[in-house]
């Protein structure tokens, strides 16, 4: 019998997860890290900002095969058909085969995953930063796909061990959804993959339309901590998701995720502070909100000085994947409520 996890437990695995995350990013860019040629390709792929190009495959019912497809570390797939046994290593891509209708297909999943609520009864791979081999291998898929948090280097490996990985590394909103439409090329699940990418567009829009009337003085500066200590500058989606709901984000000076200077976000004096719900540090073992409020000096900053702290789902603003534009939503609304309805 699985041992049932306690929510202290899991806390402490969503911190991991994230914190592995931000470590995995940072070093993407330190000295010799293997760089990612892209976000998959695919001859004449869907774009999700509604370009359309002659012949392209988003308009058709079916997936043809063969299908040639690159994954974000330049690898080519050839598919002859599609994948019938599907593992995860990544709850953003366990949520985009669900979200597809695959949940039968999947055979495994991380000990991350854990939404929809079908995905926790799938057997478990292990981290998503290193799964278990003897799991993956085991699970004998078709294809195993994984995401952000597993860096090339470990994927290499795994594909020595002759378990096929296919790797997406989603930097902004379009890639989540570029790489939606590309899963539903390669699972022959092309319609529900356009109906997701609409439902998506769809919420972006919501919220570029209800701050577009801002002037740059009525832009509201904002500091997100989405872990005790951590924060995140440009060139994520945490940090797109700031900027589309009319914020301005504090770090946005920084690159990537990074740990903050709690002298610095005094001085930036930030007017709204988001934090993921249900968070406990565990060092100081408060909650997020606590944690922020207490620090010393912080009293001085107007968010918290306004009651201007935001708790959001932890989930909807980390994983990169088909719940992300609702992340978004609950952003855009805790910047500016009387705006984003």
């Amino acid at each position: 019998m699985k041992a049932k996890l306690t929510t202290k437990v899991l806390h402490k695995r969503w911190l991991a997860a994230i914190l592995s995350l931000a470590l995995a990013a940072s070093l993407a860019g330190c000295g010799s890290a293997v760089k990612t040629p892209g976000q998959g390709e695919l001859a004449n792929p869907p774009k999700a900002d509604g370009t359309k190009q002659e012949g392209a495959a988003s308009t058709a019912k079916r997936t043809s095969y063969p299908l040639k497809v690159k994954d974000a570390t330049g690898k080519e797939f050839v598919f002859e058909k599609a994948p019938e046994r599907i593992a995860s290593t990544s709850p953003s891509e366990t949520e985009a085969l669900f979200a597809l209708g695959l949940g039968d297909k999947v055979v495994g999943v991380s000990d991350f995953c854990d939404y929809p609520a079908e995905a926790k009864s799938k057997s478990k791979m292990g981290s998503i930063v290193k799964p278990n081999e003897e799991a993956l291998i085991a699970a004998n898929a078709d294809l195993v796909m994984t995401g952000v948090s597993m860096k090339t280097q470990v994927v290499d490996k795994l594909r020595e061990l002759k378990i096929n990985m296919f790797k997406v590394e989603p930097k902004t909103l379009d890639d989540v959804m570029n790489n939606l439409l590309m899963m539903g090329q390669i699972f022959d699940r092309q319609e529900q993959a356009q109906k997701l990418v609409d439902s998506m567009k769809a919420d972006r829009q919501k919220v570029v339309d209800a701050v577009k009337d801002l002037k740059p003085e009525q832009k509201k500066k904002v500091f997100i901590e989405f872990s005790p200590g951590w924060t995140v500058g440009k060139g994520e989606f945490i940090d797109e998701l700031i900027t589309l709901s009319g914020g301005i984000n504090v770090a946005g000076s920084e690159k990537g995720y990074v740990q903050i200077s709690e002298e610095k976000i005094i001085a930036d004096n930030p007017q709204v502070i988001i934090y993921p719900n249900g968070i406990i540090d565990d060092k100081s073992k408060k909650p997020m909100d606590q944690l922020i409020r207490e620090r010393s000096g912080w009293d001085k900053i107007e968010a918290v000085r306004s009651g201007k702290l935001v708790g959001v789902d932890k989930d909807l603003i980390s994983r990169p994947g088909p719940r992300i534009t609702a992340g978004l939503v609950e952003i855009a609304k805790g910047i500016y409520p009387d705006l984003v309805k």
